[in-house]
């Protein structure tokens, strides 16, 4: 995809606020000329930052700009500076979310970046048997580990069985956005949230509320496909 873009003569922006610290992002290996993400996500922080990055054909698509940008809000000629030699004004920075975006990078850096990758991918993997098992397929072929797209069965009430996860078991799942509203659940897998133990628990607790809904499932079945994939790579649930 780098190469047809660039082919193009245009410039590579890639989204990776689902996936920066729990999937692969080679920034550099891909050609990425912007990068950005945010911190809520597969870091493990609190919002209100966001991690960009720039190629330096960036940077000079930014140096070629011929109007200024008219806000303060985003104004990359203005924060560029503030790596500069030179000493330039500074606005208030919240410092509380640097030090807490430090925090939650030094906690990757323990675990291993390639090994938090790959957490993500086998819990991603377990959840995915789980959901199958029950008849949620999902909705692109290929997706992130970091984010679980399944189609609602028919006969279930998508609002119904939100509620009851967030009420009676304190999981809380996406709605579908767009054209799959209603036909769709997200279930996000992401940073210290992507553990065994909550790929059992929302399995275990889907399955009882499709259970009471639609009443055609085999009991136990869905936990017992999330258990094989962690049996197989050798991964206690607790």
């Amino acid at each position: 995809m780098s190469d047809l873009v660039h082919d193009a003569g245009a410039l590579f922006l890639v989204d990776t606020v689902t996936s920066l610290g729990g999937a692969e992002v080679a920034v550099d290996d891909w050609r990425i000329d912007a990068c950005y993400s945010g911190t809520q996500k597969c870091l493990s922080c609190p919002p209100g930052l966001a991690p960009v990055t720039f190629s330096a054909a960036a940077v000079e698509a930014m140096d070629r700009r011929k109007t200024k940008v008219q806000s303060w809000y985003l104004d990359m000629a203005m924060l560029r500076n503030y790596w500069g030699a030179d000493r330039v004004y500074h606005h208030t920075a919240p410092i509380n979310m640097t030090y807490a975006l430090r925090e939650a990078l030094l906690i990757i850096v323990e675990e291993g970046l390639d090994n938090r990758v790959a957490r993500h991918r086998l819990n991603h993997l377990a959840l995915r048997a789980a959901m199958e098992s029950m008849g949620l397929n999902y909705v692109p072929e290929h997706s992130l580990t970091t984010l679980n797209a399944v189609h609602i069965p028919d006969g279930v009430d998508d609002a119904a069985v939100r509620k009851q996860l967030l009420n009676d078991y304190n999981i809380e799942i996406g709605a579908g956005l767009g054209p799959f509203k209603s036909a769709a659940w997200r279930i996000g897998l992401m940073g210290h949230a992507s553990r065994p133990a909550n790929v059992m628990l929302c399995t275990a607790a889907l399955e009882s509320i499709l259970t009471q809904q639609i009443g055609n499932l085999s009991p136990g079945a869905a936990l017992d496909a999330a258990a094989a994939v962690y049996r197989d790579a050798g991964v206690a649930i607790a």
